[in-house]
């Protein structure tokens, strides 16, 4: 298998078919893949939404949380049921395009750069969101580079395409995927931004409040510059017997 696509959703149940639609469409043909959607404890139809889908769209399998834990819990579930080694992750709003992922996944496949290349972040240059929202985004988004480094001009896309065995292996914390590019980087992989495309929402409610990006986390922020300054990478080779 080549790819496995992880959705985290919570209360989208009148996106689900749509965007599954989208995503058959956008790489049926092209991979070898599975989706995985993982229903946070959603209060509305989603996990009836899913099940109803189970039959139509048989690369999709459903994890469910009993309860909701937040959007990254429910992405590090769908990692480590995946069968992939490369995960894609996208927003299960349908703001972000399916159509995109062919796209990165060719970028991955033509690089040849050192260090090796273990995510790719979508950036929504042009994000189609409030004014108050895009607002709030690039405060946080400034912040985060100023005090990371990590020369990400978007972390809070849900596109992205990254290594599984190397997401598994970073630290785990509420809100952690919104630090992908620093974590990663933290552990020796290069990371690249690739222009994605990103739409209006069109069904359901934002689950995010106007400021909740810029003040959630800031706790968090701290704590990952703090694993930055102290991450060590030796270079470690084995001896042979003599």
């Amino acid at each position: 298998m080549d790819l496995s696509v992880v959705v985290p959703v919570f209360n989208e149940a009148d996106n689900i078919r749509p965007l599954l639609e989208e995503i058959r469409a956008a790489l049926e043909g092209r991979f070898d893949y599975e989706v995985i959607y993982v229903d946070d404890g959603s209060r509305d139809a989603t996990l009836t939404q899913l099940r109803d889908c189970r039959y139509e769209f048989p690369r999709l399998r459903i994890l469910s949380h009993a309860a909701s834990c937040g959007q990254s819990a429910a992405i590090r579930s769908g990692v480590r049921a995946a069968h992939a080694p490369w995960i894609a992750t996208l927003d299960g709003d349908g703001q972000n395009d399916p159509a995109d992922i062919p796209p990165l996944w060719a970028r991955l496949r033509a690089d040849q750069g050192s260090p090796p290349l273990w995510l790719i972040a979508g950036w929504r240059r042009q994000r189609r969101d409030s004014a108050a929202k895009r607002l709030a985004s690039r405060v946080a988004n400034g912040v985060r580079r100023r005090l990371l480094g990590d020369d990400t001009p978007d972390t809070g896309c849900g596109l992205k395409l990254f290594r599984r065995d190397v997401f598994l292996e970073l630290p785990d914390f509420d809100h952690m995927h919104r630090f992908l590019p620093a974590l990663v980087q933290r552990a020796g992989g290069r990371v690249v931004s690739v222009t994605v495309n990103h739409r209006p929402r069109a069904r359901g409610q934002s689950k995010y409040g106007v400021f909740d990006r810029l003040w959630v986390g800031i706790v968090d922020l701290c704590g990952v510059a703090w694993l930055q300054r102290r991450a060590q990478r030796p270079l470690v080779s084995e001896v042979d017997a003599e």
